[in-house]
């Protein structure tokens, strides 16, 4: 066949017969976890079943095959009245037969780039949009439509218009799709996610050398020179709209960040970090931060919260001034006021978080913080946290998974490629932990801190970086700077009921404020998002990106 078309609407028998073998793969992936779901659902904890059966179903084989028959959302959409010239500029190569009628089943203009392709001879293009292609791919049904919708509703700021994407298989079969975020422009700067699944202003083609071999790329980043500049420089289409043969893997930055400890126009930094008892934790932290390669010597102060452990306190009384100062806060723990009144006290211009229970292995962490956090553009920098097994504990936080926010990746071993490498890869997020956080202290003053009476203990950093991002200071994720995180070891689990009654609490104030419930998202594919940096058919039930079976 010269174009794969969507698969129509599978029978019902299909879609159940799809759905066993899913749930099967799951159960062998993982027997003692499906068991264990299944027993939690018997026993009314619905939503703890679903947190951990989500990941397993969205890792089986029939997967994908099961989302495309029961939930991928139409592509199909009414044409305009007046549509945009759209032209698909296509590379010379093998299959591109198969993608010039593609092109026509579309209503798509095609133009193949060859050996001495003049742009000019196209005609006009003063109103008229670009979409490079490879030989070989092909477009979705209905995907013409979508996207003459799209640049006809464009504001003038948008330059680019990009949809998600599958690979075609040796015998036509779709795969790997990638449900993508929207526009990012620090994750664009490592992975191009956009060019070959998407339209582009004719305008940034006009001087373009199509004898360079990666012409398509160019166009795109010459139509993305105001990426970095408020507005929508690019728009997303939450629908799968290619598919391809091949596509651009992430480019993983080379770690540990480059030392720059020549560069004395980084500000001095102070890292306030709250303890309680566990003076063996706290001493693992303060050694890395006397490790720690910066052009100065970051004002270091620890809040004693009620310690009670006699050599605790020995330990607290022994060190020296010099290296840190102890502050006592004798107050009931309240993680975000304990930190809002170390703030006031602070002198540096950049205030690094940091948990008692984290341990510095890598000298360059503050300097590859420090230098995200000055940018104008960026509120909240955080870490890439690893279990002390090595996994992830934390790659950025995700707005509404299981009804409220949730660490991103966690538990995958960081050398696998996870979810196309995002893990590994900078780029803004909704949130990051306060855990081991780096943020200029104008801006945290400018939002007046973290919020103590909503948000005494969980979720404080979240509302911190959705208040910040309000006010046009996006968070951004560092996996350059690497540190492991002894999670809740010196606090403990909230396992009592106080602490329970408090979470909750707390869940419901970040649903209210920010509306992170479940039950506000429609269908998959279908729903608003509270995280505009994860796909809305991707599972809310899965720290791991997931589809949403």
């Amino acid at each position: 066949m010269s174009h794969i078309p969507d698969k129509p609407r599978s029978s019902a028998w299909r879609a159940a017969l799809l759905r066993f073998a899913v749930h099967g793969e799951a159960l062998l992936l993982d027997p003692a976890r499906y068991l264990g779901c299944l027993w939690w659902r018997i026993t009314g904890k619905r939503l703890r079943a679903r947190l951990v059966l989500a990941p397993l179903l969205g890792r089986a084989a029939h997967a994908y095959a099961l989302w495309q028959v029961r939930y991928e959302p139409s592509a199909a959409r009414p044409e305009p009245a007046d549509p945009p010239r759209i032209i698909a500029l296509v590379e010379d190569g093998t299959g591109i037969a198969a993608t010039l009628a593609s092109l026509a089943d579309e209503g798509v203009e095609a133009q193949v780039v060859a050996e001495g392709f003049d742009i000019g001879s196209v005609g006009n293009l003063r109103c008229a949009w670009l979409m490079p292609l490879a030989g070989g791919d092909v477009l979705a049904r209905g995907a013409g439509a979508r996207y003459r919708a799209a640049a006809a509703a464009a504001q003038a700021d948008t330059q680019v218009i990009y949809a998600d994407d599958d690979l075609i298989g040796p015998r036509r079969e779709r795969c790997l799709p990638h449900l993508k975020p929207d526009w990012n422009s620090e994750l664009f700067r490592h992975f191009d996610y956009l060019t070959g699944a998407a339209i582009v202003r004719a305008g940034s083609a006009i001087d373009l050398d199509f004898a360079e071999q990666d012409w398509a790329a160019g166009l795109m980043a010459d139509a993305l020179q105001v990426a970095d500049q408020p507005g929508e420089a690019a728009l997303h289409i939450p629908a799968i709209l290619h598919h391809r043969r091949t596509r651009p893997a992430p480019r993983i930055p080379l770690e540990p960040a480059q030392p720059m400890t020549a560069d004395h126009s980084l500000p001095r930094v102070s890292v306030l970090i709250p303890t309680h008892n566990r003076h063996d934790l706290l001493g693992i932290c303060l050694e890395g931060l006397s490790l720690t390669d910066y052009p100065h010597r970051p004002e270091i102060i620890v809040i004693d919260n009620r310690s009670d452990d006699p050599a605790t306190r020995d330990f607290l009384d022994a060190i020296a001034p010099a290296f840190a100062r102890v502050v006592r806060d004798d107050g009931p723990f309240n993680f975000a006021a304990i930190n809002n009144r170390a703030a006031r006290e602070a002198q540096g211009e950049l205030l690094c978080f940091l948990n008692n229970d984290i341990e510095l292995t890598d000298p360059h962490w503050l300097i590859a913080m420090a230098r995200q956090a000055v940018r104008g553009d960026v509120g909240a920098v955080g870490a890439q946290l690893l279990y002390p097994d090595g996994r992830i504990q934390h790659a950025g936080v995700v707005i509404g998974i299981g009804g409220a926010a949730a660490h991103a990746h966690r538990l995958i071993d960081p050398h696998e490629p996870g979810y196309f490498h995002r893990h590994a890869v900078p780029q803004f997020t909704s949130a990051v932990t306060a855990a081991c956080m780096v943020v200029e202290r104008a801006k945290f003053d400018a939002v007046g801190g973290f919020d103590a009476e909503q948000f005494a203990v969980s979720f404080n950093d979240v509302d911190l970086c959705l208040r910040l991002a309000a006010r046009g200071w996006r968070s951004l994720y560092e996996p350059r700077a690497r540190a492991v995180h002894h999670e809740s070891v010196s606090r403990g689990l909230d396992r009592d009921p106080r602490g329970a009654a408090r979470q909750a609490r707390e869940v419901m104030a970040l649903q209210e404020r920010w509306g992170t419930r479940l039950a506000s998202f429609g269908p998959a594919g279908e729903s608003s998002n509270p995280d505009p940096f994860h796909h809305p058919a991707l599972s809310r039930l899965s720290e791991h990106f997931v589809l949403d079976l």
